[in-house]
């Protein structure tokens, strides 16, 4: 039989063709990937900061060395800007506070006016205050006052500091606008707190309204204060009903009820330290609950 010619089978000159094509592909290949790789653009990396954040990072940190060593000269407290009231410490609503208070033309002209507008607090008042530098003519105004040393000009001073501190149960909504920190809500809860009790009977009283700041009840009572105390109606508990005891504004609904359940299940209520044992009462306040209350 014969032999049959495979067809895949090459002479020496075709087997060098077609290594030598192979090698050409090869080096094509080789070449498009190299520049490939060349031509892709570097990937940001995950940890690269917006440029925009990293300009406010940088501004804060700025802010804040600034603020770490801030100096202080002597400069006058009625224009104090947010930046430097930041930098001496105030709080924003410090700031926005004598900022409200000079949009309405008014200059603190004193360390105690500044607090007073401010309400910045006393340690940080000590630290700043030696800055401030008031014009002088407020300060020769103050000199006269402070040094005067005739006996009429001192009597009349102290008889009108006698005359502003009025009653606190005779004072009008609109009179106690005129404290700083006390505005038409205020106001007008402060005279529905004391008209619901019948009365205010002693100064403490002012820190049971809502709101009402500490520091607003102790410039509150530089100028309103308890002089006669009002004859009030006492409320028994040992016969009053749940309506009746819970009309006392210091005792919820809720709590008078269980008032007369503790009063029903125990018998007659002796002595009003009993009722610190009543879940939800005010033993904070009894001392001026019991006020309003009587045992008989």
């Amino acid at each position: 039989m014969k032999n049959i010619k495979s067809h895949f089978r090459f002479n020496k000159q075709e087997r060098s063709g077609i290594f030598f094509l192979l090698l050409v592909i090869i080096l094509f290949q080789g070449a498009h990937f190299y520049f490939n790789i060349q031509s892709v653009p570097e990937t940001e990396s995950p940890f690269s900061v917006n440029a925009e954040l990293q300009a406010e990072i940088d501004a804060l940190k700025k802010l804040q060395a600034e603020k770490d060593s801030f100096k202080m000269y002597p400069f006058n407290p009625n224009f104090i800007s947010d930046h430097k009231g930041y930098a001496l410490g105030m709080s924003v609503m410090e700031i926005d506070r004598l900022h409200a208070f000079r949009a309405l033309n008014q200059f603190a002209n004193s360390v105690d006016e500044f607090q007073e507008v401010t309400q910045v607090s006393d340690s940080l008042l000590h630290k700043i205050s030696p800055y401030f530098k008031f014009p002088e003519w407020t300060q020769k105004k103050s000199k006269r006052l402070t040094t005067s040393s005739t006996a009429a000009k001192s009597s009349m001073l102290v008889r009108q500091k006698v005359v502003e501190v009025r009653d606190l149960n005779l004072i009008t909504a609109e009179e106690l606008k005129i404290i700083n920190g006390i505005g038409e809500k205020l106001s007008a809860r402060i005279i529905k707190f004391r008209n619901r009790l019948g009365g205010v009977l002693v100064n403490e009283q002012l820190l049971d309204v809502y709101g009402l700041e500490p520091i607003v009840v102790e410039r509150t009572l530089k100028r309103f204060r308890v002089l006669q105390p009002p004859q009030i109606k006492q409320i028994n508990i040992n016969t009053a009903s749940i309506n009746e005891i819970s009309n006392l504004v210091y005792i919820s609904y809720s709590v008078a009820q269980k008032i007369v359940d503790y009063r029903e299940n125990n018998g007659r209520i002796n002595s009003f330290d009993e009722l610190r044992d009543i879940e939800g009462f005010a033993n904070d306040k009894i001392d001026r609950i019991q006020l309003y209350l009587s045992l008989h």
